[in-house]
């Protein structure tokens, strides 16, 4: 090997230029308008009110994309008091949680999205690509969020518990985003079965493609009922000690379980409720459970 030349000059001496610091970068956005729905304790529609959020696109090809919707930052009050109908008790102590701006799908993941990042579709229910993907494990949904990230170049995962109950929330304090109660002509869950002075009706024995029902304040679809979505956080039994930041809480707990929220096609109303809590098994997988997943605000290039 020959050697290496000897510099002659002082400018050979010189350090190459560094690059250019990274930047946080903030998505391009687009705006969107949907229609939020009120009811009262009976279940009847009291208001229909026009809003607008932010959103923006990923294409994951063939003509699937992926609608993540702009979650404003904010404060809010987690779990439930102990005077609501069906509370238990691990949705205790109440506390305040500050998350800031991220993004969420606008949706449950699809079983389109889900063949287009993983290559196939393990569903019960089939019939449509927009019904959301079910029988999906923790450890599968990880693996989707994984796979997503290296695909579109951003860090996609699983909300933690708390990102996902404010979501859902959308700055309401009652049960349900739609107020004290919920319907099935509104959400898709075991309408045998009220909620407190609610009404029964449909039970549709099946999921629903997303959408079909109205969205939060904050346009997200399917918050309450059609599937289970897990979170990323460990099973604790209680609140005690819990982040209050809005990060996953991986510290203490059973680590054997992993939460879902948000309730299902087959569950009781009082399962939909924004402050209820299940656990299940990493490796589970079922018929009514499926995923969510969150990017943050920003993202560096």
């Amino acid at each position: 090997m020959d050697p290496l030349p000897v510099p002659t000059s002082n400018s050979a001496r010189k350090p190459p230029p560094t690059e250019a610091p990274v930047k946080a970068r903030e998505p391009p956005a687009k705006t969107f308008e949907f229609n939020v729905v009120k009811i009262n304790a009976c279940g009847r529609v009291i208001s229909n009110t026009r809003k607008q959020a932010q959103y923006l696109v990923e294409d994951l090809g063939n003509g699937v994309i992926l609608e993540m919707v702009s979650i404003p930052e904010g404060t809010f009050l987690m779990g439930s008091p102990n005077n609501e109908v069906g509370r238990a008790d691990n949705e205790g102590p109440q506390h305040r949680v500050t998350l800031p701006t991220f993004w969420m799908s606008k949706f449950p993941i699809t079983q389109a999205q889900w063949q287009a990042i993983m290559g196939n579709n393990p569903s019960f229910f089939k019939g449509s690509l927009q019904l959301p993907v079910e029988q999906v494990s923790w450890d599968d949904a990880n693996t989707f969020c994984l796979k997503l990230s290296l695909k579109t170049g951003k860090t996609y995962h699983l909300p933690s518990e708390a990102e996902w109950e404010y979501a859902c929330r959308a700055g309401t304090t009652t049960p349900f985003y739609f107020g004290e109660t919920i319907t099935p002509e509104l959400v898709n869950y075991n309408g045998n079965y009220n909620y407190a002075a609610g009404p029964k009706g449909v039970y549709r024995e099946k999921t629903t493609p997303v959408g079909s029902f109205p969205p939060n304040d904050f346009g997200l679809f399917d918050m309450h009922g059609n599937v289970w979505e897990w979170c990323a956080d460990v099973w604790h039994e209680n609140y005690h000690g819990v982040p209050t930041d809005g990060s996953i809480w991986e510290a203490g707990g059973d680590h054997s379980y992993r939460l879902l929220r948000g309730g299902s096609w087959d569950g009781y109303a009082v399962w939909c409720r924004a402050a209820h809590r299940h656990e299940d098994a990493p490796d589970s997988r079922s018929l009514d459970i499926g995923l969510r997943v969150v990017l943050c605000a920003v993202w560096t290039s």
